[in-house]
Parts: C-alpha cells; structure tokens; sequence
C-alpha cells in the first residue's frame, strides 16, 4: 500500500515566521507533529511518503504514485486545501481527511470522501482494516465519542522528514485545558479534562529525536501545559534527569496559562529543564472583557507583574492578545499598546476578536443574529467575522495602527530592552548552532544596514554587549524575528 501524506502549504502569518527563514537557511518553521504521528499508526510494511508543501512542492508523481492521500490541515490552510482536493480527485486518488480544519469544518468540503474527524488513536485502527479489505470499504466518516489515552499515541516517524528543513521540532504531551474560555476551540476539541502521556513516552520521544541529532528547540505544543500540574512537574523532573543522563542539547517552548505565575516550584522546573519561552494567552487589560469571555483565570492578578514574574524566573513570555470584544472602550487600542509595552512582551500576537466554529462564543453570536461568514483561522487579519458592538470600521482602522505601531523598530527594540530588564536567564545553556550564526550575520545586513530602523538596531546591538552581554543572543533572536513580524504588520 502507497500512502501519500500530504501537509499544506501555510500563508503568511504572524505565526508561519517565512521572512525568519532567510535568517537562519530554513524551510519552515515546525513540522508536521499529526501527520507524522498519523503516519506511525498506519502498519510498518506499508510504503509512506509525506509531503510538507512549506518545505517543497507536491508533485504529480506523488499523486499518481499513492493509492490512497491522506490530508491534515487546520483552519487557516483552507485555500491550500481546496487546491491539493482538486488535483487528486482528477487524478482519481482518494482522500482521507483529518485534523481541526475538518473536525470543525467537513461540511465545507463534499469534494473530499472521507473523513476521521476528532483524536484518531481510537480510530486508526478501523480505518486502516477498511483501508486493507479488496475493493475498498471505507466509510464516509469516522468519529468516536470517546477521548482517547494518550498513552496509544505512538513515536511520531521522524524517519519520514528531514530534520534539518525546520527551525523548531514539535512533541505533545498533554491535551485539554481546564478552563473555559469563551472563544477558545481547544475546549470543543481536546475537552476539558486535561490527559497526558505517560511520561517514559514522552522522555522517549525525546530521545528518538536526540538520537537522530536534534540539539535545537522544542516545542510541547500542549493546549495548557501546566493544565494538570502535577503531572507537569513529574514530567519535567524527568527531563531533568534524562538531560543529566543524556547530555541533551535542545531547549523547549510552551503554551501554559497565566497561573503559572503563581507557581515558584513549577516554574523553577520548567527553567532547569531546559525550558526557555512560554505562550500565555493575556488578552486584554479590560477587567470587563476578560469578565465577558469567562477567563477569570485572568482576573486575579496584575497581568503585568505576572508576566514580571514569569520573565524573572528565565523563561520569555510570548503574548496573546485580543481586541474586539463587547466591553471593550473606545480606548482599548490604547489600552493594549500601553499594557504590551510596558509588560515587556516582545512578541505580541494581537488579533481582532474570532468566532471559531463550534465555540461558545461562536453559539452566542449566532444566537443573537451577529454571525456574518466563517473564519480564515488568520490570527492577525484586519477582518471581524461577526457584527461587533463598536463601530466595525474604527475596530479594523485601529487594530491596524496598533499592529503597525508595536511592531514600528523604534517601539519594538524599546520593548525589547524593558524584557530585558526583567529577564534573569538560567538553566541549561543551548549552543550555538550554525543557523544562529547565520542569523547574526543576515541580522547585521538587513537590520544593522538596510533596514530604516537601523539605528534602533545598533542601539540594542551595542547597549546589550556593552550591559548585558549574557543577553545578547537573545536580543539578536528577537530584533530578527521582529523582521518578520513587521512584514506581517504592514500589510494588515
């Protein structure tokens, strides 16, 4: 059996980073984590290919090659989607789709034949016996009530990509989030009861990727690491160990909510095991908004201290932020631009308020009579998808000069000083890898050289050598993902 596995290509946005990989001789910045694991629960003597449209083309050989193509997406491939669906239905090749585009969203596609919609552990199974039967019997869709356990979630195939194509590799050891955020998706489709691997397999998948090389950054893509934290702490005691034991090189990013802040031991941890950036959704300074969207997780506390805390600890914390829900003033973009700058979140992703399908927010809208067109699953586009309280035109024309101002050189460099300030880096030192020495040298061109906002660069260039020269790796890294992020800034 030929089995093509096929990721699709991903447009610009705040978080694809295409205009850091000149910077560093990538392709793309993570790989594909379910279709490869996907791909370790199809049987062993099968022949599998998989096909990262963000690190190379699919070709017509590949189609015509595989009996069967199995596609993942999320919401934000939809255009690329459509494309790969009409270029192997006139090949002729089935398609078996899956991932959060189509457990959302299948309705949106009747081109495609079949579908596995939600977690697959309990799934694959049944899908592959069909698959195997003479003349084909697979069903139309394939769904389970059931959250799997992770521990039936098997080693990505890390055989099937080149490693070397990506900045960051990704594992997960968790899914599901306690709280209940009104626009969040993760709710409806990982639940609330957050579950684990078991942590041997997730030290093991670790080592499968140190055994074929990987000393760089990881990302634990969980929905909220620190979801159930005690199984967070025996994990990263664990990678503590493995590290000692191993010599591991590679270091690790995370997603975790803001109560994170209010855990010394946990965060203590999380920075001896390597851990170096965190993801925190902060949202907005507006009490009312944060009231309205039920994260009251983030109501009980200065967000700003919190994010203090967090940076004091050694870990950078990486923002998200919301404008454009019903409480918010007419002040709000003030609001936001004040609260960003001053928490020292250097990477701030800003978005207009969505309504993902299947949310609560999402029911809310529509029962009101406000929900206007589906979402792009773009988390920085100037576009509202629903009829919001103020005025749509002042909420799209401010966002816009939001965007445009954190990310202008001179705003973003003096936010990056003020992390700096904060930041007291500790645990595990990663090398130096030959793409962080590209970077620097790309970073002098078109930052120190080309770039209109030079002079902020050779202010923070030379302040942090000269100040804080255990910093200044850091800074490096962030004035260049800066580029990109202002690339995606001026064309909102």
């Amino acid at each position: 059996m030929n089995v093509l596995l096929v990721y699709p290509q991903s447009p610009e946005t705040f978080w694809s980073f295409k205009h850091v990989m000149r910077f560093l001789g990538k392709k793309a910045a993570f790989p594909p984590l379910g279709l490869l694991t996907i791909a370790a629960m199809l049987p062993a003597e099968w022949n599998l290919r998989v096909v990262d449209m963000n690190v190379r083309d699919l070709h017509d050989g590949d189609i015509k090659w595989a009996d069967y193509v199995m596609l993942s997406a999320m919401i934000v491939h939809k255009d690329s989607v459509r494309e790969i669906v009409a270029r192997c239905r006139a090949a002729g090749k089935p398609i078996i789709a899956g991932g959060p585009l189509f457990t959302t969203g299948s309705s949106e596609f009747p081109e495609i034949e079949h579908f596995v919609l939600g977690e697959a552990e309990h799934l694959m199974p049944e899908v592959v016996a069909d698959m195997q039967r003479r003349g084909g019997a697979i069903k139309k869709t394939y769904q389970s009530e059931r959250r799997p356990d992770l521990s039936l979630t098997p080693i990505p195939r890390w055989d099937l990509i080149d490693l070397r194509n990506y900045v960051t590799m990704s594992v997960q050891f968790s899914r599901g989030c306690p709280f209940n955020c009104e626009f969040c998706d993760i709710i409806i489709m990982n639940g609330r009861t957050p579950r684990t691997k078991p942590v041997p397999r997730l030290i093991a998948e670790l080592e499968a990727l140190r055994s074929r090389g990987w000393e760089d950054m990881v990302f634990l893509v969980d929905d909220n690491f620190i979801g159930n934290k005690m199984r967070s702490k025996e994990l990263l005691r664990a990678i503590i160990d493995w590290r000692l034991a191993t010599g591991a090189k590679m270091g690790f990013l995370t997603e975790a909510s803001v109560n994170l802040a209010d855990d010394a031991e946990l965060r203590d941890l999380m920075v001896c095991a390597g851990f170096k950036k965190v993801f925190v959704g902060l949202e907005t300074p507006s009490v009312e908004s944060l009231q309205e969207c039920q994260k009251v997780q983030n109501t009980k506390k200065d967000l700003t201290e919190a994010v203090k805390v967090i940076q004091r600890s050694g870990m950078e914390v990486l923002g998200g932020f919301i404008v454009g829900f019903d409480n918010d003033r007419s002040d709000i973009f003030q609001q936001q631009f004040q609260f960003v700058q001053r928490s020292g979140v250097v990477v701030a992703m800003v978005g207009l308020l969505t309504a993902l399908p299947g949310t609560q927010l999402h029911k809310r809208l529509q029962r009101e009579g406000r929900m206007e067109a589906g979402s792009t699953g773009n988390n920085t586009q100037a576009e509202l998808n629903f009829t919001p309280k103020l005025d749509r035109e002042f909420l799209i024309d401010g966002y816009r000069a939001l965007m445009h101002s954190l990310y202008e050189p001179r705003h973003y460099y003096a936010r990056i000083r003020t992390f700096l300030d904060s930041y007291q880096p500790r645990g595990p030192i990663m090398r130096t890898s030959r793409s962080d020495l590209r970077a620097f040298f790309q970073s002098i061109w078109l930052l120190g050289i080309r770039s209109r906002g030079r002079r902020g660069y050779w202010r923070l260039f030379w302040s942090t050598l000269i100040r804080r020269p255990s910093h200044f790796s850091r800074a490096i890294e962030l004035a260049v993902m800066g580029y990109h992020f202002r690339k995606i800034a001026v064309q909102l």
